[in-house]
């Protein structure tokens, strides 16, 4: 528990004192952001404004996930757990990416950066990176990092190694391909409104801190009664998930209508891949799709505008993503935000519930 506070704590204090930092460096370089300009007209007035700080969101949970692991190896704890790395480097490579993308746009000075082909091959290349590893790195728990197949909760529903491990290894990296890049893509598009994505991915981390913290006191071969899980190392996954939730709320401070500075591509995609990442090491692929909820909601939107527009050169909203539509029908950016960010909320509620209920009925508190 000392470990978990300590880093709540270093990454509170990163993401308050180096996202001020981070403004100046930016106005500095005059690397400000450029707003697509079929946007709504009122976010023309953004344009200038600091880009880049998911780089400071990034270092929050590095850092607040270090000095923990430094505190449990002097205490004679398991300092790194590889299935932290590696939810770690999902995090880290698709962030990377993201600031590729940023660098490219302010450079160019315009609101277009990686080609949509050249960022579809960055997060191929990391989450298959991420996706053997994951399968094939031994851990010290002796449970798998991943398992390969699609879970719900805990157990697959479906086992990808019906035809051999061979198969089962290919399957699942387009498994998580698929994950990877439907997760940072959905949260990339949330990122639209100050604070959107921000709080959103607040909300739905501190899910993701209550279900890891769930798993390690029940973990299997632990003293707990009741059902138990076979994650590795789920008490370094509610770490780094505190840790992210935590370094969002303090980016919030400055994110927030009318922001100071945006996360950009650097931080949703290494939100999006963080999610991705703690879905698959939790065991909890499927229920992701609830505690994710808004992000869904907001990818869909796009997808049904694309699509419609197509087939019928209709608009379905009047703008997508969804966030936008409900801009141009008169709703104040502040109000869009707050409303949002309830509907995750009650995303994440449903998805805990679920969660809690599927263990007391494998327990059988539930009869």
């Amino acid at each position: 528990m000392i470990s978990l506070i300590i880093g709540i704590v270093v990454s509170l204090v990163v993401t308050m004192v180096g996202t001020p930092a981070m403004i100046k460096l930016v106005h500095r370089l005059h690397y400000g952001q450029y707003i697509r300009q079929d946007g709504p007209q009122s976010h023309l007035l953004k344009r200038g404004t600091a880009t880049m700080g998911g780089v400071v969101i990034i270092l929050a949970v590095l850092l607040g996930w270090g000095a923990s692991a430094v505190y449990r190896g002097l205490t004679g704890g398991q300092a790194v757990s590889w299935s932290a790395v590696l939810v770690l480097f999902a995090m880290v490579s698709m962030g990377s990416l993201g600031f590729i993308d940023d660098f490219a746009k302010v450079r160019k000075k315009q609101n277009t950066g990686l080609s949509v082909g050249g960022k579809f091959f960055g997060q191929f290349v990391f989450a298959t990176i991420y996706a053997v590893l994951a399968l094939l790195i031994p851990t010290k728990s002796g449970f798998p990092s991943a398992q390969a197949g699609m879970s719900f909760i805990e157990h697959p529903f479906f086992s990808f190694e019906f035809a051999g491990k061979a198969v089962a290894i290919i399957i699942f990296v387009i498994w998580v391909n698929f994950l990877m890049i439907a997760w940072t893509n959905a949260v990339n598009l949330t990122d639209g409104l100050d604070g959107l994505a921000t709080g959103s991915s607040m909300i739905s981390l501190a899910g993701y801190t209550i279900i890891a913290f769930w798993e390690s006191y029940h973990v299997k071969g632990g003293p707990k009664p009741g059902y138990s899980y076979a994650v590795s190392d789920p008490l370094d996954l509610t770490i780094i998930a505190a840790c992210a939730a935590v370094a969002c709320f303090g980016f919030l401070w400055y994110n927030s209508n009318p922001a100071t500075i945006f996360m950009g591509d650097t931080g949703s995609l290494a939100l999006g891949g963080l999610f991705a990442a703690l879905s698959i090491a939790t065991h909890t692929e499927f229920l992701a799709v609830i505690i994710g909820g808004l992000y869904v909601i907001e990818a869909m939107s796009d997808v049904i505008q694309v699509g419609c527009f197509k087939l019928t050169h209709k608009r379905v909203f009047k703008m997508a993503p969804i966030h936008h539509h409900f801009e141009l029908m008169g709703w104040s950016e502040q109000k869009v935000v707050v409303r949002f960010w309830m509907i995750e909320f009650m995303f994440v509620l449903i998805g805990l519930v679920i969660f809690y209920t599927d263990w007391a009925s494998r327990t059988g508190l539930l009869v």
